[in-house]
């Protein structure tokens, strides 16, 4: 069983853009209560799509050159990378089955 896992402005360009599989990308900060809400449900997803997509957390507060370079203002924020391009960016805390859409969408391209 995968779980979300943590990537730094080090790791961004191997981790995502590198990818050879869908990626979730989730921007959040631990300050950030929504972000909190967000991140169990980004763990379930993790586990529930493992080895089919890449679920990955990113702390604007510790990683602010990833943030930046997506135009990243608000969290939380979730960036879906396919091929190594971001192909939809959602701000604000959505519910699970929305994301689950969305994967699924992408999934079946």
């Amino acid at each position: 069983m995968s779980s979300m896992y943590k990537v730094g402005d080090a790791e961004f360009e191997a981790e995502v853009i590198g990818s050879d599989c869908l990626t979730l990308v989730d921007f959040g900060a631990e300050w950030c209560g929504p972000c909190k809400k967000l991140h169990p449900v980004m763990n379930e997803l993790a586990a529930d799509y493992d080895g089919k997509i890449k679920v990955v957390e990113v702390d604007v507060g510790v990683s602010p050159q990833s943030a930046m370079k997506f135009g990243v203002t608000s969290v939380p924020q979730l960036l879906f990378f396919k091929n190594g391009i971001v192909r939809e960016t959602v701000v604000g805390l959505l519910p699970r089955s929305k994301i689950e859409e969305k994967i699924d969408k992408y999934l079946a391209e």
